[in-house]
């Protein structure tokens, strides 16, 4: 059966210029997104029945939802929107996930208003199956089963002609994440309920097989198993987490919002006055784990009536019980609202801050780095030391440079260590000390190549993150703060108009001796690579949202590190 059976919406032109589309089935999703895949011709019925796009996709953005959506759902779509192509809402009630007595049957459900709200956020598909088309509902035989029990009966009861008699689930293979992930926090009073959530989110994954799937900081014990999930089984999809979304109040959004009244929904904003009176605490000193969750109890006393159900310390990755805060920690409270249960969380981390400076070519970032890490006395991690290391590592082993399968087995084994001062950095490769070795010409003139890999790109971010786990680094990039380190304390963003990079660019060459280029054919070197690193499917040139902006036109480098150290200890409150 050709994809243009399968029913979809045309009520909205999406960013990839074709009716926004609603697929209630696996089959009509999976050859709609092989099409985009390849770039073949799609489909639209909102125009003359032979309109299309043949661009084939680039990445693929999937957000899993149960539909009612809210301002929170909508962030991680804009999010989505922003790094990927081509964008996938799944909204999917799963029954997996709910217990005997949850709110299930209760559960908002408004596909038509969800499906309006996508097609304003720019959302190319919406994806909404049956319980059946999942494999977590009645079958179609069991069905006329029961039917065929009924129309046997000579005189079946009103309450049979009434009210059905409901059908059991049917159970697929399940996905079980770790027994102390499943046995912390809510997965006590919520037994099967994230076994549950793993086994729909693993088959969402491999149905649309996006490169990023959006999850919700709210839900941070869910959002910890999804990315312990997809490492554990090596599924090839990064798991975003988006930080949570609040009404003025402070009450986190939730689907379950709407069931509080106005007194209640009031009283439930304590839950986050709780943790920020926490990270007061926290902030003037106090780490250990009896004292921030004191601080949260107290709070939460002032109204009666807020039930706790528990309010914990642990790792924000493991969800093992923290005695007090060394690197980070996750505050999380489950809390009743009358008959509403309602959770949030807060992390509070003890690292040393993280500086992402990201900009594009020409705007200073990396001297502006390395001078602002030496004034700071934080380390200068050289992102692109470490791809030469990598790249000497190969010209020494004798491997072809497109040879990229045993590129990819020789970085994931690798070791690359930084250290140093920024003034005079040193680097080793699998204990070798290399910082001499990597600049010489040969090095220099493959690096480009081997940098263009994804899978160098993807184990060198791995390797970038371990030296920033405890803190303590500057660095930059093109994608420093939206992607390497999104959690940074400080985010900068350094600019420049083209006209004064190539104003720049054409001074260095004059002091370096080379021939002098016009400032014409600079400007359009420029932009032209300003249009690549914006659109490239491989860490794209972007700015994050929290980002500051530093505009270097009329600053000269010592301004802007003199900038970035003002920032960073407005930020962090530190004196250098």
């Amino acid at each position: 059966m050709g994809c243009e059976a399968f029913a979809f919406s045309t009520k909205h032109q999406s960013f990839l210029g074709v009716a926004v589309r609603l697929f209630k089935t696996v089959a009509g999703l999976r050859c709609y997104l092989n099409r985009c895949r390849s770039g073949q011709p799609l489909f639209d019925r909102s125009a003359t029945g032979t309109s299309a796009s043949t661009e084939a996709a680039g990445s693929i953005g999937l957000v899993p939802t149960m539909g009612s959506l809210h301002a929170g759902h909508l962030s991680l779509i804009q999010k989505a929107r922003r790094e990927n192509q081509l964008i996938v809402v799944s909204i999917f009630v799963n029954p997996l996930q709910f217990g005997p007595t949850e709110d299930f049957q209760q559960y908002p459900r408004t596909l038509e208003q969800d499906q309006a709200l996508c097609e304003q956020a720019g959302v190319d598909v919406v994806f909404a199956p049956s319980v059946g088309e999942m494999g977590v509902g009645s079958g179609e035989s069991a069905l006329k089963t029961q039917n065929s029990k009924l129309s046997s009966n000579a005189a079946p009861s009103a309450t049979q002609n009434s009210l059905p008699l409901p059908l059991p689930l049917t159970y697929p293979t399940q996905v079980i994440p770790p027994e102390a992930m499943l046995s912390a926090l809510c997965g006590r009073s919520r037994v099967g309920h994230f076994q549950g959530v793993a086994t729909i989110v693993t088959k969402l994954l491999n149905i649309v097989q996006p490169q990023r799937a959006y999850f919700g900081q709210k839900d941070a014990q869910q959002l910890a198993m999804m990315q312990r999930l997809v490492a554990d089984l090596n599924l090839p999809v990064t798991i975003v987490g988006c930080p949570t979304v609040r009404e003025p109040s402070g009450l986190a959004f939730s689907s379950r919002n709407q069931y509080l009244t106005a007194e209640q929904r009031a009283q439930a904003a304590v839950l986050y006055r709780g943790l920020r009176a926490a990270e007061q605490a926290f902030r003037s000193g106090d780490r250990v784990s009896e004292m921030l969750i004191k601080a949260v109890k107290t709070e939460l006393g002032s109204i009666p009536a807020i039930a706790p159900e528990y309010i914990e310390l642990v790792h924000p990755s493991t969800l093992e019980p923290l005695d007090m805060v060394e690197e980070t920690g996750l505050l999380a409270i489950a809390a009743h609202v009358g008959r509403t249960r309602l959770i949030d969380n807060l992390v509070l981390s003890a690292r040393k801050p993280i500086v992402a400076i990201d900009g594009p070519a020409g705007a200073g970032k990396s001297t502006a780095a390395r001078q602002a890490a030496q004034v700071l006395d934080l380390l200068y991690l050289d992102t692109g030391a470490m791809y030469r290391a990598l790249t000497w590592l190969v010209l020494q082993s004798g491997i072809a440079i497109n040879d990229e399968p045993s590129i990819a087995e020789l970085v994931s084994q690798c070791e690359i260590a930084i250290s140093g001062s920024p003034a005079a950095i040193s680097v080793a490769i699998d204990g070798q000390d290399v910082t001499q070795a990597i600049r010489s010409l040969e090095v220099t003139s493959n690096v480009s190549a081997i940098a263009a890999q994804p899978i160098v790109r993807h184990a060198l971010v791995r390797q970038q993150r371990r030296h920033g786990k405890d803190g303590g680094i500057v660095i930059d990039g093109r994608d420093i703060g939206t992607y390497v380190f999104p959690d940074a304390e400080l985010k900068l963003f350094l600019t420049a108009s083209v006209q004064e990079r190539a104003r720049r660019r054409q001074q260095d060459l004059k002091n370096q001796g080379k021939d002098e280029i016009s400032l014409d054919e600079l400007e359009q070197a420029i932009y032209d690579r300003d249009r690549k690193d914006s659109t490239r499917a491989l860490a794209p040139l972007r700015q994050a949202e929290d980002a500051i902006e530093i505009q270097t036109d009329d600053l000269s480098i010592a301004e802007v590190v003199d900038r970035i150290v003002q920032l960073y200890q407005a930020r962090t409150s530190i004196k250098v």
